[in-house]
């Protein structure tokens, strides 16, 4: 099993750590993205966390199971009246198996990048198609690699800078890796997080996807459907399983 960075400590305080992914203006779009996506078949969220995404997803009418490597986010998901019909299987989602088949898949919020080795990537491309029925789409939002935006020689990228939160991205080149730096000043109080990630590439992601039998279909830049160019900073990507 991965390691499990999101604790109790995390999960009791991801919504005040991370306000920006719960504003209606971020969820709204990934929601209407997810529920077109679905249609009337069920969802399978890998990476269900506290369920920022699946409470409302099932309030559209879509049935949503979820897989989740963090008990403690998943009973903050539990804890939710309005998630009462959402099931939640403790796992790793690159292994993790669900009863039945989903018209889709999703993983977003850059959760690929949560296993750091490509044998684990590719292990969840082919997880999600297993759980795919025939037609199914899996969706991924994720970063593209902010690579070009290093100075020469340097290793170390801010992308957040606020008076409450500072977050640092480290890259390792060579292996492909990433560690995620936080730290946040609270009543006067220093916090810090830290956890390791492999950026994927979205050709790379093309070819994991292909391996495991599914073609992409759609990619975007955003939930909104903004065009991807070489100049797009994140991507939301359509891949899907076969009729037959």
């Amino acid at each position: 099993m991965p390691e499990n960075y999101f604790d109790d400590r995390i999960a009791a305080s991801y919504e005040a750590k991370w306000p920006e992914l719960f504003d209606p203006a971020v969820i709204d779009p990934a929601v209407g993205f997810l529920a077109a996506a679905a249609g009337s078949g069920a969802a399978l969220e890998f990476g269900i966390g506290t369920g920022r995404l699946a409470v409302p997803l099932r309030q559209r009418g879509v049935r949503v199971h979820g897989i989740e490597l963090s008990p403690a986010m998943a009973t903050r998901l539990r804890a939710r009246p309005e998630a009462d019909d959402i099931g939640v299987t403790i796992g790793d989602f690159a292994s993790a198996e669900v009863t039945g088949t989903f018209a889709l898949v999703y993983l977003v919020r850059n959760t690929i990048m949560n296993l750091t080795s490509q044998d684990a990537q590719v292990d969840c491309f082919a997880n999600a198609a297993r759980h795919l029925a025939p037609g199914g789409r899996f969706v991924i939002e994720v970063i593209v690699p902010a690579l070009r935006r290093l100075p020469p020689g340097e290793t170390v990228r801010p992308f957040t800078v606020t008076p409450g939160h500072l977050g640092f991205d480290e890259y390792d080149v060579a292996a492909q890796g990433v560690t995620s730096r936080h730290y946040w000043v609270t009543d006067g109080e220093l916090e810090t997080f830290a956890a390791p990630f492999r950026y994927v590439w979205p050709a790379e992601l093309d070819l994991m996807a292909r391996l495991a039998g599914m073609t992409l279909s759609q990619r975007w830049s955003d939930w909104n459907r903004a065009p991807f160019t070489s100049d797009s900073a994140s991507h939301v990507s359509v891949w899907r399983k076969p009729a037959r």
